[in-house]
């Protein structure tokens, strides 16, 4: 066997092991019995140091030095595997394991602090994953930026600074459009009353076909935080119910689909590969938001929704499907990212952004964070922060160490943005197809243009070649303007 094909034999055990570590988290949030806590930890700490030994073996550094690339797909394939050789070597083992052991235990310990409203509950913990993430920060950055080393785990190739200058040029079209729907005196109606939760997974089930999740290679099941788990033939997704409120469960189920989508419809011959993964969060988050926003709350999509509620749940007390649309777009100042209009989200993100680069710089002190995020809620929303499960601790991100990760999420809304201008214009026929409950012509068009490619590309590589465009926030602004201007009469 040549040096390559050796690389790529280990390199697939390795990819497999991996998605056995992924299978334990998806476990230990959604079936995990309350008291394996702390078993689970050393369990994820032993699969994390059995995963670090494989990424570090000199061997990996060896073959990748005599291997020879005969194509693009096997040049991609190294390129990806020496960037995590290159930066899991510079991270020791036992910081590793110590991250993996800490992470798995500090995630109960959030889930039962936010249930119980006690960020001080919380706080000696997130004081502990935030100082060995800065460690393993300061290890992989050796000198250079310790927050823009952490975004290459979510973002290969961007800074900070990009983000922060992104994050900028939104900023004032995103207030002001807030302000005109503010002062418009238009008030769209909230929907009212109790929604089973059997019902609302029935039709939760029927989404996620309809969008093209494949029943044979996952399931959807409850957690506190909806995610999606897994890749290859494998991809699992998860939602939650509040039974006053069906569009919680049914949009958080169409956007964790979109991330399994992508998963499942990368080229199956990148399976257990560098090439088998989506290529960033912000790329994921390009094919979610979409799923979700573009597809599922378009006037097209929530005029076949109204009818699939009102036969599931009776008479929703709405004046017709126009005015369903508006209430499912509706525009208000709420607490929860998850649950944000399209308006507001990327303000959460924001806050969020600038919050945990300001912990990991050190110029922000983990006991001095709550009183950071509830000024900075009160000045972009307007509201006071009530509770602390509607503040500082409704994400599951920090505690599980997902410092970088945030700002995926408004990334991937303006790809989505580039992705979905585009897209219209091949696929002139999709209000047609979505006014019968038919997202297919889109999600399609998603999977032959950007899924299918995993990480063969750059994120923001792959994202040009499928757009056919560079990359902005002005198609992401001019949508927003266009949907929120023409319901809201701004």
């Amino acid at each position: 066997m040549s040096a390559y094909d050796d690389l790529i034999a280990f390199d697939r055990e390795t990819q497999a092991l991996a998605q056995v570590m992924g299978r334990l988290g998806w476990d230990q949030e959604t079936v995990m019995p309350r008291g394996a806590a702390d078993q689970r930890s050393d369990e994820m700490a032993a699969m994390e140091a059995v995963l670090h030994a494989r990424r570090t073996d000199p061997r990996v550094g060896e073959w990748l030095a005599k291997a020879e690339a005969a194509d693009d797909v096997e040049r991609a394939t190294l390129r990806l595997i020496e960037r995590v050789y290159r930066r899991t070597t510079k991270v020791p083992e036992k910081l590793a394991s110590q991250i993996a052991r800490v992470t798995s235990r500090a995630q109960g310990i959030w889930a039962e602090a936010r249930a119980a409203e006690s960020v001080s509950d919380f706080l000696p913990t997130l004081a502990e994953v935030l100082r060995l993430k800065r460690e393993e920060a300061a290890a992989i950055a050796e000198g250079g930026d310790a927050y823009d080393a952490l975004l290459q785990d979510y973002e290969p190739g961007i800074t900070g600074a990009e983000i922060a200058a992104l994050f900028g040029r939104m900023r004032p079209r995103l207030v002001d459009l807030r302000a005109r729907i503010m002062e418009s005196g238009v008030t769209p109606a909230p929907l009212q009353g109790r929604f089973d939760d059997k019902a609302q997974m029935a039709l939760a089930h029927d989404l996620a076909m309809r969008f093209g999740y494949d029943f044979r290679h996952g399931r959807i099941d409850k957690a506190v935080h909806p995610f999606s788990s897994g890749s290859g033939r494998d991809v699992r997704i998860t939602t939650r119910v509040v039974e006053t409120d069906p569009f919680n469960c049914l949009y958080s189920t169409i956007h964790e689909v979109g991330h399994a989508c992508y998963e499942l419809g990368i080229d199956p011959a990148y399976h257990l590969s560098a090439l088998g993964q989506g290529v960033s969060m912000g790329v994921h988050e390009s094919q979610s938001r979409s799923y979700e926003n573009q597809m599922g709350r378009s006037r097209a999509f929530t005029g076949w929704l109204y009818g699939a509620m009102t036969d599931q749940f009776g008479d929703l007390g709405l004046d017709g499907p126009e005015a369903f649309h508006a209430t499912v777009n509706r525009v208000q100042s709420g607490y929860i990212r998850t649950e944000a209009d399209e308006v507001h989200y990327n303000l959460h993100v924001l806050l969020r952004f600038d919050l945990e680069r300001a912990l990991i710089s050190g110029d922000l002190a983990v006991a001095d964070l709550e009183a950071a995020w509830n000024d900075r809620f009160k000045a972009d929303f307007g509201v006071a922060v009530d509770k602390p499960s509607n503040g500082m601790l409704q994400d599951v991100h920090w505690s599980v160490g997902l410092f970088g990760y945030f700002p995926t999420y408004t990334l991937g809304n303006a790809y989505a943005g580039c992705l979905f201008q585009t897209l219209r214009g091949d696929v002139p026929e999709l209000d047609v197809a979505l006014a019968m409950g038919d997202p297919s012509p889109a999600t399609s068009w998603m999977a032959a243009n950007l899924q299918t490619h995993g990480g063969l590309y750059e994120p923001r590589d792959v994202v040009e070649r499928a757009a056919r465009m560079k990359v902005s926030e002005g198609p992401l602004l001019d949508y927003l303007d266009a949907k929120f201007g023409a319901i809201y009469g701004v």
